[in-house]
């Protein structure tokens, strides 16, 4: 539902002076309760979920906050178009700061460094690849934010972590700008012409809507939020006192066999988180049954392999490497499903000039194309100055973008709950495919500068960008001015992630009082693996490019079955995405609300359908409020607290 009341000559604006100024000062807030979550309590991990619940709480407040000065400053009032831009530059900056990027960064810049040892040899054989103006050195900066109790605000410590984190936010500011110039050029085919569903969109849209408030007038809506708050506020009681009884709903795993073959497929993960359930019920119905037919498949992989005593291929079924070869796959297949549009795109970029084609969008197709040429070229500058060479920079961007787009496609079209693709990256698929001893050493040591962005992909800001153009189609908002928001969250998001990371290393010590000692477990992996590369090196592994190539294959059969038979019920997405830990944490939510949508559909139709939908929302809504609640709690009163996800 749109304001009457934001419309100006057919579009609303949106970005206002007042909505970049909330957003600029919520996101050092928001990125400090999101590092003291994830990394001091190791707790929460809202940036691991497609929907961040920290984001949606925050929107929550301002909602509730906005119908007080409706009431009593109604000139003050948000308009819905302003919520949506403080949420899409609150989503970008968690995206950031959050478990899959600057989390992974910050505590590989002096890791190195500080963990050399003789035996080692990492003082030899690694510190000599890394390059100083990314890399933090100083033995006295690095033992205040491993050994914490005392202040990061000094000139010496604030000068001598600048370099890196100047280098890094430049580096994640041009990421995100090649991000941002794909998704315009991309916008207008997935947006207007297929009428993409965007799934995610739907609870930050309907809780914006402030003309009305249909939403929050919704009985079924309130039903689901009570519910879902009722689960995580007997949980949180029970998890400070055992004597309250519990209602899990949080993951458990059972061991149904324990003789050969069947003992290989492991432990069987059960929860029934209502968020996931929420999430769920919006999926297309074959999406949500592939994720969890694909569950069993894969289980069923590895009794196989048990079975026929595979040992000459230890990691079958290769999971990760087929996921590789399947989210590639995905992005050809989105690729070509948009190559009309995509070669008017082209069109009009080389002639060079203005049309009405584009003039409604973002920023011109031209200056988008143009874009992500510089951004190439950065990077190419960035690798090249960092030791790596032009052609393998430009091979590991184009796998990076690709992942990028297969994502913000399934995001846009089906809206998954997770995608988190562990150790799949370019990285990954380029050592395997070409071989460490032929990749050279210092593209190696520019891989493991890297792995903050490829180590898993859960809170990738590219399709919150996408979603954000959608959300404004939605709301009649101006295009024009959301870049420029989305670009000022990049920068300022990258900051403040910074900021909180070092600034928490410095007061509690990272190395020994984090929950997640020295976040050892991200600052050594780059590294660990770069040792590996370094003194075994490999030429091209046959059975991973094979396995990788078999994803390929296998998800590009699937779209084709999919597309010749309608009663074809596998979605090649679940194919790709089901091979992840993610889905290990939420098939069985998935069941369930698969389960319930067929019900719902075969017997009710599209109108229960819909009056059902505010129910499901409400889940997620509830569950989001009170577990978010449950962590301030903590933090405040300075004690562990239950946390509702994973």
């Amino acid at each position: 539902m749109i304001d009457q009341s934001m419309k100006s000559n057919g579009s609303t604006q949106g970005v206002t002076v007042k909505s970049i100024v909330i957003a600029v000062l919520l996101i050092p807030i928001n990125c400090y309760w999101v590092i003291e979550m994830e990394v001091i309590r190791y707790s929460g991990h809202p940036v691991t979920i497609s929907l961040f619940f920290n984001v949606i709480f925050c929107l929550f407040l301002l909602v509730g906050i906005n119908q007080i000065l409706n009431h009593f400053w109604p000139q003050h009032k948000l308009s819905q178009a302003e919520l949506v831009i403080i949420y899409l530059m609150l989503s970008i900056a968690s995206g950031i700061s959050g478990h899959d990027m600057l989390e992974i960064l910050v505590p590989m810049l002096g890791h190195a460094f500080r963990f050399a040892t003789a035996e080692n040899e990492w003082k030899e054989l690694i510190t000599p690849l890394l390059p100083s103006w990314l890399t933090v050195s100083d033995p006295k900066l690095l033992q205040g934010y491993y050994e914490g109790e005392i202040s990061l605000y000094s000139a010496n410590h604030l000068i001598g972590w600048a370099e890196s984190v100047l280098w890094w936010t430049t580096f994640i500011f041009f990421l995100l700008f090649g991000m941002l110039c794909i998704n315009v050029i991309l916008r207008k085919r997935w947006i207007e012409q297929e009428k993409l569903s965007y799934p995610i969109i739907q609870l930050p849209l309907e809780m914006t809507e402030t003309q009305h408030l249909r939403f929050f007038r919704n009985r079924a809506m309130w039903i689901g939020f009570s519910i879902a708050g009722g689960l995580a506020l007997v949980n949180g009681l029970n998890f400070i006192y055992p004597v309250v009884p519990q209602l899990r709903t949080r993951i458990q795993s059972f061991r149904l066999f324990t003789e050969p073959p069947w003992n290989a497929m492991g432990g069987i993960p059960i929860s029934a988180y209502p968020f996931a359930i929420g999430l769920g019920f919006f999926i297309p119905l074959d999406l949500s049954f592939s994720c969890w037919f694909f569950f069993w498949f894969w289980k069923m992989m590895r009794v196989l392999g048990s079975a026929l005593g595979l040992q000459a291929l230890p990691r079958f079924p290769y999971t990760n490497e087929q996921a590789s070869g399947g989210y590639i796959a995905l992005c050809v297949i989105a690729i070509w499903a948009s190559r009309a549009h995509l070669v008017n795109v082209l069109k009009l970029t080389l002639k060079g000039k203005d049309a009405d084609i584009d003039r409604e969008e973002p920023i011109r197709y031209r200056t988008a194309v143009l874009g992500l040429v510089v951004v190439f070229v950065f990077m190419i500058f960035f690798c090249y100055q960092g030791g790596g060479t032009v052609w393998i920079t430009l091979t590991f961007f184009a796998f990076y973008y690709a992942i990028s787009i297969a994502i913000t496609r399934m995001r846009a079209e089906l809206g998954t709950p997770v995608h988190d693709l562990h150790y799949s990256g370019p990285d990954q698929i380029l050592t395997k495919a070409i071989g460490t001893r032929n990749l050279g050493r210092g593209n190696l040591a520019m891989f493991s500068m890297f792995w903050f962005i490829n180590r898993a992909y859960r809170s990738h800001p590219m399709p919150h960008q996408l979603e954000g153009f959608k959300i404004a189609e939605r709301t009649q908002m101006n295009l024009q001015r959301i870049v420029f928001a989305l670009m000022i969250a990049a920068f300022v998001g990258a900051f403040s992630g910074f900021w909180a990371l070092i600034d928490r290393g410095y007061q509690v010590g990272m190395e020994v009082k984090a929950y997640w000692p020295s976040l050892s477990a991200f600052g050594i992996e780059p590294y660990r693996r770069l040792d590996g590369w370094l003194n075994s090196p490999t030429d091209t592994l046959i059975p991973d490019t094979s396995f990788m190539i078999l994803g390929f294959l296998v998800t590009m059969v699937l779209m084709v079955f999919r597309m010749k038979f309608v009663w074809w019920p596998f979605h090649p997405a679940g194919f790709a995405i089901s091979t992840s830990w993610g889905m290990d944490v939420t098939w069985s939510c998935l069941f369930l609300s698969w389960l319930i949508k067929w019900i719902v559909l075969k017997h009710g139709g599209i109108g229960v359908h819909r009056k059902a939908a505010p129910f499901f929302l409400g889940l997620i809504l509830g569950e989001f409020t009170i577990g978010s609640l449950w962590t301030i709690f903590g933090i405040l009163a300075k004690i562990p607290t239950y946390g509702f996800w994973v």
